[in-house]
């Protein structure tokens, strides 16, 4: 099978435009999270990951089309990938786009062009030249693997040999409402994987990650396998068993060729809601992987959503790169029944496979494996 590499990547989040800048924060435990005052997405004060300022690339781009343009932009500089090569493909996650177009404006059937998913990638796509007819890819909060497992394919099923796998999301009223109508917002920065967790902080941001089969292009890290599998469990609840997650974290291992005693580190979605954080650990034991190091990223950006497995994935990598697993902030007292290796101070050690994982709305899981040449 065609093996796939990692060619560039970026951040562009409240903690910095590159990823570079975003891993320098994180090992000195900066948190983009704040509490927010009461305004035009909450009547409330809450505490959230948010943008002062965007990168603008034009009048005519949203917020969420300007992290976009952001973080490819900053990616194809350090990379020697084109757009304008055919065999260059353009990937894009997210889970909510220009929704917040329907809160400001009118209704119309211009608008409804406007807030569609493809009109945002058309233009994306444009604004670098990219040739090819791009890729949306939007399931719930697994949006990111998703999208990087679906880079992965196309380049391996022969159609592609480069893909450039970019996602972002805004937070807006509809969807900070959304997640408080569950009563899943946390009052306070969230505790990932903690006994005293009480719910997610969301976050903006945008991340870019781009793909070869050319191993001239390639920067050390490879994709070793993915997979997706689903609960069937309930629209908004996920599996009480963690037998899914599991099923995908196992199909992602037999295809890189691992078994679980060959893991070195596994970054967790780790929302901090109680029953997310709780169906990780079962699946996470299910695996085999229990004394593996873990740690969870929301405690510095918020959950990100559709951009939240790319940005997650890119501090994967650079975690690879230098030996360090970052801890997860807001973790002090273990909170799941099953045993998990929580990370809650700066580790060094040798990383030469990471396991990522996600889960979303629906049922939706993800994992994906990354490995040093």
């Amino acid at each position: 099978m065609t093996a796939v590499y990692i060619h560039a990547d970026n951040i562009v989040s409240p903690l910095g435009f590159t990823a570079d800048e975003n891993f320098r924060q994180l090992v000195r435990s900066v948190s983009g999270i704040k509490q927010r005052p009461g305004g035009t997405i909450s009547p409330e004060p809450f505490q959230a990951s948010l943008f002062d300022d965007i990168p603008q690339a034009g009048e005519q781009y949203t917020r969420f089309e300007n992290l976009l343009i952001a973080s490819i932009g900053d990616a194809l500089r350090e990379s020697r990938v084109s757009p304008a090569d055919p065999r260059t493909a353009l990937i894009l996650s997210t889970t909510k786009g220009n929704i917040s177009l329907l809160e400001t404006e009118p209704f119309s059937s211009s608008l409804a062009d406007r807030v569609s998913l493809h009109t945002s990638a058309r233009l994306v796509a444009e604004h670098f030249g990219f040739v090819n007819k791009p890729v949306i890819v939007s399931n719930a909060c697994i949006s990111g693997i998703l999208a990087l497992l679906t880079g992965m394919r196309l380049i391996q099923s022969g159609q592609y040999d480069h893909a450039v796998v970019a996602g972002a999301d805004v937070i807006t009223r509809f969807v900070l409402s959304g997640f408080q109508s569950f009563q899943a917002v946390s009052s306070s920065v969230c505790k990932p994987f903690d006994a005293a967790r009480d719910g997610i902080n969301l976050g903006e941001g945008a991340a870019t990650i781009i793909l070869t089969s050319d191993k001239q292009y390639a920067s050390g890290i490879r994709l070793g396998g993915g997979a997706t599998s689903n609960d069937a469990n309930h629209i908004s609840g996920p599996s009480r068993t963690g037998e899914e997650l599991n099923l995908g974290i196992g199909r992602s291992l037999r295809e890189a060729g691992l078994s679980a005693g060959e893991i070195d580190f596994i970054s967790a979605h780790g929302t901090a809601t109680l029953y997310n954080d709780e169906m990780e650990a079962k699946a996470i034991n299910l695996a085999g992987l229990q004394t593996v190091p873990v740690n969870s990223l929301k405690g510095y950006y918020g959950h990100t959503l559709g951009a939240a497995g790319l940005i997650e994935s890119v501090i994967t990598l650079r975690s690879m790169k230098e030996n360090t697993i970052i801890p997860t902030l807001g973790f002090s007292t273990m909170g799941v029944t099953q045993p998990v290796n929580v990370c809650s101070s700066l580790l060094q050690q040798d990383i030469r496979h990471s396991l990522k994982t996600a889960s979303g709305f629906g049922g939706c899981n993800a994992a994906m494996v990354f490995s040093k040449e």
